[in-house]
């Protein structure tokens, strides 16, 4: 990896508290900010997608942001090509680039030149197995890997049964075996070498609480009216992406007619929630994600310890 670009990442949940700590990296390191969501490269979409203030902007400069309109296709390998752009401008200044984000197909994509992750994830089946090793024990679903995939059986240990979840999933989801996966995948040849960690709560409940918290002040501050301008502007009847994001599909049917305010909030923090419990399923099955554990009280303290904790990981 000692020819690879080193790149600082910061991944975790929404409202897990990753784009503090990316500004307060960026500006020790007199670096610049490069999105990674994909909500935020939309333009007029703004309180719902939780994007940087424009103060926040004026201490960063921040890149994938406001770049297409709601209606328009965008890919993840658009998104990697145009990311990519954005870290060579930024390296050729004498910057330093910090990746901030929560949408993993993205960096997964960015990572490995534009091409995705062929496998994707399956919470059902996945439940259905955690259930099966409480039942039956972790032998049984190291046989059950053996039968379909018995090279990635024998590379993994039976009790490293995280592993052998996600073994089984991968089958169930693509019909392909993770042996052979891992060596198609060894045959990309990224140019980065990711330095990331990812804001982790042990205490899930702290993190819902933070989600709702967040989503209290977006009404606050004119999601409504938002979703309003845009549903008059026919943003909607243009974009699916744009009508089934969280925040804005569930907001629609209060517009509509359809739902009270109250209950279209309670959906919108009920959806929030289970968005960032996929983020979390999804980024700690990385394994080069460090993990950053964060608990209360959060107060400067707890903040500088995070700093301190990322900056050991990207090596400065």
């Amino acid at each position: 990896m000692e020819n690879k670009i080193k790149l600082p990442i910061i991944v975790g949940p929404t409202a897990g508290g990753k784009s503090a700590l990316a500004l307060a990296i960026a500006e020790e390191i007199g670096g610049e900010i490069v999105s990674c969501d994909s909500m935020q490269i939309y333009r007029r979409m703004n309180i719902g997608t939780a994007k940087p203030t424009e103060e926040e902007m004026a201490r960063v400069r921040h890149h994938m942001i406001d770049i297409v309109e709601p209606w328009e296709n965008f890919s993840c390998a658009d998104y990697a090509k145009l990311a990519d752009r954005a870290i060579d401008d930024i390296i050729s200044r004498g910057k330093m680039p910090v990746i901030c984000g929560g949408t993993g197909l993205y960096l997964d994509s960015l990572l490995r030149g534009g091409l995705p992750e062929i496998a994707d994830s399956d919470e059902a089946y996945r439940a259905e197995l955690c259930a099966l090793l409480e039942r039956e024990g972790a032998e049984k679903l190291h046989k059950m890997l053996a039968e379909v995939d018995p090279e990635s059986a024998e590379a993994i240990h039976m009790n490293n049964t995280k592993r052998v979840i996600r073994a089984l999933e991968i089958y169930h989801t693509s019909g392909r075996k993770k042996s052979e996966l891992d060596k198609e995948n060894n045959s990309i040849d990224g140019k980065y070498q990711p330095l990331a960690v990812g804001l982790f709560y042990p205490d899930r409940s702290v993190l819902y609480e933070r989600i709702d918290k967040r989503v209290d002040i977006m009404i606050n501050e004119g999601l409504v009216d938002e979703v309003r301008a845009l549903e008059q502007e026919g943003v909607f009847e243009r974009s699916k992406t744009a009508s089934g994001a969280i925040g804005y599909k569930e907001l629609l049917g209060y517009i509509h007619g359809e739902t009270e305010l109250s209950d279209a909030v309670e959906n919108l923090k009920m959806a929030t929630r289970r968005y960032a419990k996929r983020q979390c399923t999804w980024f700690f099955a990385k394994d080069y994600v460090n993990k950053i554990e964060i608990n209360p009280p959060f107060d400067e303290k707890t903040f500088e310890k995070s700093v301190k904790n990322a900056k050991k990981v990207f090596q400065f």
